[in-house]
């Protein structure tokens, strides 16, 4: 349009442009600009905060071996995580991601080796089920909030909901009847508050729309300490993960300093060996 203004205004005199100066006029009568609605999409933010600095030592994860009915799952598996390392931890099979985080949270026991946290180190965990925090509690959004707070001011515990867009009256919602996507929302507001130095996010994506993946993708990029995570969603996991550890079907572990799309090509030359 602007485009076409000039041309009227520099030519509409001219003789010899006068006839293309008067069809681009038609033409500009004629174009209606709609004012565009306002967007109704609404945007959260994930910020997360370590309480306390941690230390040089990070975690140790030594010959770690776990069966489910027999199977290997996990077999031999070491690893010490760095301070600036970033995990994506990846597998065809999904029980065996699951299995290693709740290892790692002390929620199952191993068969046989070693898991040591550093001393200075404090984990905040985001499972892929859920269900536990939710199913049966009958209290609100709020309160629910407020069990895992030593503020149990309202005021403090909204920012960390507001930021996860629950507002108003929405935080007395009971938090037996929230979508699948809401609860996420929950977990990712507990995490913030927690102010863990390590981030354990067993697909923390599931049930998530656009705007709050991509909220949580920034958060986790700024956090300047160590995540270990799962996720299904490639721009995730091509931004935040620095390492990659990816559990092989036998239950051992391919361990790799690279981004995600490096590994996949390191891999696929792998494969055409």
């Amino acid at each position: 349009i602007a485009e076409l203004e000039s041309f009227i205004r520099r030519f509409a005199a001219n003789r010899s442009k006068s006839r293309q100066a008067t069809s681009r006029r038609k033409l500009l009568d004629k174009l209606t600009i709609e004012e565009l609605p306002a967007s109704s999409r609404r945007y959260p933010w994930v910020g997360f905060k370590a309480n306390r600095e941690p230390g040089k030592d990070r975690l140790f994860v030594t010959d770690l071996c776990k069966s489910v009915d027999g199977v290997p799952v996990l077999k031999n598996v070491s690893f010490i995580m760095g301070k600036e390392d970033k995990i994506a931890v990846i597998s065809r099979n999904e029980l065996a991601v699951t299995l290693l985080f709740k290892l790692l949270m002390g929620e199952e026991e191993p068969d046989s080796g070693e898991i040591k946290w550093g001393v200075s180190t404090t984990q905040g965990y985001m499972p892929t089920d859920n269900s536990a925090y939710f199913e049966g509690c009958e209290l609100s959004i709020m309160d629910w909030m407020r069990q895992f707070s030593e503020d149990k001011r309202e005021s403090y515990l909204r920012t960390f909901l507001g930021r996860m867009l629950f507002s108003g009256d929405e935080v007395y919602k009971p938090v037996n009847v929230l979508s699948g996507g809401e609860r996420v929302r929950c977990m990712i507001s507990k995490l913030m508050l927690s102010g863990a130095s390590v981030l354990l996010l067993d697909q923390p994506t599931n049930h998530l729309d656009l705007e709050s993946i991509a909220a949580l993708n920034n958060g986790l990029e700024a956090f300047p300490h160590n995540i270990i995570f799962s996720s299904h969603d490639h721009q995730l996991t091509q931004t935040v993960a620095n390492r990659i550890i990816e559990i092989n079907p036998d239950g051992s572990i391919t361990d790799r300093m690279c981004t995600y799309d490096e590994y996949m090509d390191l891999a696929s030359m792998e494969e055409g060996r």
